[in-house]
């Protein structure tokens, strides 16, 4: 008797400026499963459309109702796997996750909770705070409130990052040095969200870290130190090369297991699945958790894959592991 392959849509795209990032994401994917194992499609959402590309790159429209293809023939697609490779909204904020969830349909990576908590930077850190993972000093503020840039100053020292609490490419962030600029750069991040945080500075290395779970056990991929040319690694440095990226990071042994054992403390606290990268800045040997993502950048020029390559995990390995878990759900 012969099996018959599950059906697996890369779902990618998204609302927001990453989409460009993840349609690239979503190729790599695409290329890199196997097809002895699945049927392999490519789902697009935007905001606009969301649509199933057939032969010959012919757009058919999803079926919002239960995420189906109605094809040529009246033939009904439905897919047994989504691998969500969604940067940003909506499928990196839960929103996907939840709508999935609603119609019963399977999908990689981690559940509506934990996408939503995790593009939340001020609500992520306050959880890990309770399982002691530091993070840098901050202050919250939402739109509209007032801004005492004394008071700011004078708790958080100068000079200090301000950013849109919503996780996205590093877009509407700002290193500031003089108090003469803070009320323009929290309008810059406002421009992104409603809510801002202002950081105390973290004077030190910066790594991006890879967890993933893998055959029933949580792994570090690899510790990539970011070495920016920029002042600091914003959405140029990521996505137009204006970076060094060293994996693995030049640290001591004491320093890597200390960030290995922090970064699975936080992936396991949160109870994570699937793919993720946390930064951090690392200040006298300690890692301090800037952010974590969930549906981080897996092009081929992405952190990522490349730490998958040293550690010695194929991309299709890597990616079928997902798809597998999604279809035991």
């Amino acid at each position: 008797m012969v099996m018959s392959k599950k059906s697996v849509a890369v779902v990618m795209g998204g609302y927001s400026d990453e989409y460009v990032v993840s349609l690239k994401s979503g190729q790599l994917i695409y290329d890199s499963l196997d097809r002895n194992l699945y049927d392999v499609h490519k789902v697009v959402i935007l905001k606009d459309e969301w649509y199933f590309l057939g032969d010959n790159d012919k757009k058919y429209e999803i079926n919002r109702g239960d995420f189906s293809v109605t094809l040529d023939n009246n033939e009904q697609l439905k897919f047994d796997a989504c691998f969500n490779i969604i940067h940003g909204t909506p499928g990196e904020n839960g929103i996907l996750q939840a709508y999935w969830d609603a119609i019963g349909q399977k999908y990689t990576g981690c559940d509506f909770y934990q996408s939503a908590l995790t593009f939340n930077k001020k609500d992520t850190l306050a959880v890990l705070s309770k399982y002691g993972i530091p993070s840098a000093k901050s202050i919250y503020l939402r739109k509209g409130e007032a801004i005492n840039t004394d008071e700011i100053v004078e708790s958080l020292g100068l000079p200090v990052f301000v950013k849109p609490n919503q996780s996205g490419s590093s877009l509407g962030i700002s290193k500031v040095k003089e108090k003469s600029e803070l009320l323009a750069a929290t309008e810059i991040a406002f421009k992104e969200d409603d809510e801002i945080l202002i950081e105390s500075f973290l004077d030190g290395m910066e790594v991006s870290v890879g967890v993933i779970d893998y055959k029933g056990e949580t792994i570090v991929l690899g510790i990539t130190e970011i070495v920016p040319t920029n002042e600091f690694f914003d959405y140029e440095a990521k996505y137009e090369g204006a970076s060094e990226e060293i994996t693995p990071a030049r640290i001591d042994d004491a320093t890597r297991i200390r960030v290995e054992e922090i970064s699975k403390r936080a992936y396991n606290s949160l109870g994570m699945s699937g793919f993720s990268r946390s930064e951090f800045i690392l200040m006298d040997g300690i890692p301090y958790m800037l952010e974590m993502n969930t549906n981080p950048g897996f092009s081929p020029a992405s952190i990522l894959p490349q730490q998958a390559k040293i550690y010695g995990i194929s991309i299709t390995d890597l990616c079928g592991n997902e798809v597998e878990k999604a279809l035991n759900k």
